[in-house]
């Protein structure tokens, strides 16, 4: 799962706390995480797949530059709500690129396109449940905080369609759709620290998903 991935980006994945080991006890019985909060595909799920659809979003097959943006490793498990990691399962990722524009024919924005950023990923959960993605941190644009949206989809589970976004970043208290999410412990589950890679200009987040297994 995590082939092709950079020694940073593989220590970063490794090194953060995991968030279900940080788990609001009253929030969830028994040890047992509450499920993700589920929240809207919004308009830029893309209308067809890119060529390259892998877990680094910040190269494109057969171009030589790197994306426009921070580079990021967000990592993390997928769980479901026993708390046993969720093997085999697919996750994608889609965000804005580095100047707060998606790469959607529905997206009119003035603002450039990348031509280096993929806009778009996916991955396959391991036998831990682990995922791995190297990608942009992600930036405000009008009427949005900073966010990346998430689809976890696979046999046996619920579909899950979220977003993960900046713990503390200022414009979160104003996010209609973040603040949608009325209990506080829940849409505190949809934030995630971003930290700075010692000694590079890279960052890390680390979030951990739940999801609802189905019979």
């Amino acid at each position: 799962m995590l082939g092709g991935a950079s020694a940073i980006g593989l220590a970063a994945a490794k090194t953060l706390v995991p968030t279900f080991a940080l788990l609001d006890p009253a929030h969830a019985q028994a040890g047992r995480p509450a499920a993700t909060p589920a929240q809207t595909l919004g308009p830029f799920y893309p209308a067809q797949f890119p060529d390259d659809a892998d877990h680094d979003l910040t190269r494109v097959a057969g171009r030589g530059k790197v994306a426009e943006g921070e580079i990021t490793h967000v990592s993390g498990n997928l769980f479901d709500t026993t708390g046993k990691p969720t093997a085999g399962m697919q996750v994608e990722i889609w965000q804005c690129n580095a100047h707060g524009r998606y790469h959607h024919p529905l997206d009119t924005s003035p603002q450039p396109l990348d031509p280096d950023f993929q806009g778009y990923g996916r991955a396959v959960t391991d036998a831990g449940g682990g995922y791995y993605f190297r990608t942009i941190r992600p930036v405000p644009y009008p009427g949005r905080t900073p966010h990346i949206h998430f689809r976890v989809s696979g046999p046996s589970i619920a579909t899950l369609v979220t977003q993960l976004y900046i713990a503390g970043h200022p414009q979160n208290e104003t996010d209609v759709l973040l603040r949608s999410v009325r209990d506080k412990r829940d849409r505190d589950s949809l934030l995630a620290i971003f930290q700075k890679v010692a000694g590079t200009p890279e960052w890390r987040a680390r979030w951990d998903i739940v999801v609802v297994r189905q019979a």
